[in-house]
């Protein structure tokens, strides 16, 4: 699983809301070149961006739109050359609202973040731990093959989609959550790929080869 060094430059937002540093490391691990950076004009460089982050909806909203995020990474997405992955709060933030907070998302998918709701007693919330997921559309990132795919979520709320064909992945805790999303060059996991070992390995890989 190594690229060359320069094969790929991925530009990593630093929205203060979560620790960077694991997502670049696994960058780092496959070979691509990886900064976490606090300056917007440095997204002219990127040739992917990590949208990562743990922690409230509208912290997240507000240090996009108070950092200078918001713009120009509205503009990238629109231009369509440069693709954009969310982990966990950064999917989150791509969606049009949470229940978590009042400010609106980015609304780059027609979903909008729920509360997780338990369908019994040994459902706890947030949803902590190892989960295999289903893909449910064809894509670049999760093989659709015969070995399972397992990984790390932490989560207390979860993407409802308006358009089923933006669910690219499912996993199954008390009810069927949505695991990932994707929309032309905007994708989002649900889970931390940076966690899941060798099955995120294999995503971030993926993502740098798309």
């Amino acid at each position: 699983m190594i690229l060359e060094k320069n094969h790929c430059l991925v530009t990593i937002p630093d929205l203060s809301i979560g620790n960077l540093a694991a997502v670049a490391n696994m960058v780092h691990r496959i070979g691509g070149e990886a900064i976490i950076t606090s300056k917007p004009t440095d997204l002219k460089n990127a040739q992917r961006i990590i949208l990562a982050g743990v922690g409230a909806f509208d912290t997240g909203m507000r240090a996009l739109e108070e950092k200078g995020w918001l713009e120009p990474l509205k503009k990238i997405k629109n231009e369509g050359q440069v693709p954009i992955l969310g982990i966990c709060l950064g999917m989150q933030l791509m969606c049009r609202s949470s229940e978590e907070g009042k400010l609106p998302g980015i609304g780059w998918f027609n979903a909008d973040v729920k509360k997780i709701i338990p369908s019994n007693s040994e459902i706890k919330v947030p949803h902590m731990g190892w989960n295999t997921v289903q893909v449910q559309k064809s894509n670049s990132l999760i093989p659709d093959n015969a070995e399972e795919q397992r990984f790390y979520f932490v989560h207390s709320y979860h993407a409802v989609c308006t358009e089923p064909q933006d669910v690219l992945a499912s996993t199954f805790y008390g009810c069927e959550l949505t695991a990932g999303i994707s929309k032309q060059n905007i994708y989002g996991m649900q889970f931390h790929p940076e966690k899941s070992h060798r099955f995120g390995l294999s995503l971030i890989k993926n993502f740098l080869e798309i």
